[in-house]
């Protein structure tokens, strides 16, 4: 078993039980995929590993990301019902990810990057620099897509 008993996954696990006690098909079901992507993270290469808490945030924070594109793909192509399922089960993962930031806490952080590593000399050339500072403070909690756009605006800027 995990080394806390209060880890993420055993997190996963329990609520897992109390949506099938509680016949919530959509918690359930959410659960379940995700415990099988963190499962299958465990097994893939060549030795079975436990994944830290960090790994397994890393694992819903991918899932979450396949939901919110497969939302946008079925709203373009008319399918509602579908869209509001990805939406649904997006809900459910949002309960185990970290507070998202807000674009100002985003400003903020990549302001202080670009101060820290002196890139604003760079220009644009410095995004490299300033990605990886602020890439681990963002993680799970601010779309990468938009953090990029903002080291972009503020290098440029």
């Amino acid at each position: 078993m995990s080394t806390a008993p209060t880890s993420l996954k055993e997190r996963l696990r329990t609520d897992l039980t109390a949506a099938i006690r509680g016949r919530d098909k959509l918690r359930s079901g959410t659960i379940r995929m995700v415990l099988s992507a963190i499962t299958e993270a465990e097994v893939a290469g060549s030795e079975a590993v436990q994944l830290s808490d960090e790994q397994v945030l890393d694992v819903l924070v991918r899932e979450a990301k396949k939901r919110r594109e497969a939302e946008e793909a079925y709203r373009t192509a008319g399918r509602v019902e579908l869209a509001e399922r990805e939406q649904a089960e997006a809900g459910v993962l949002a309960d185990y990810l970290p507070q998202p930031l807000t674009p100002e806490e985003v400003g903020a952080i990549v302001r202080e990057a670009v101060e820290r590593t002196g890139a604003a000399e760079l220009g644009p050339r410095g995004m490299g620099k300033v990605m990886g500072v602020v890439t681990p403070q963002t993680k799970g909690r601010a779309d990468g897509g938009a953090v990029a756009a903002e080291v972009r605006r503020q290098l440029a800027g």
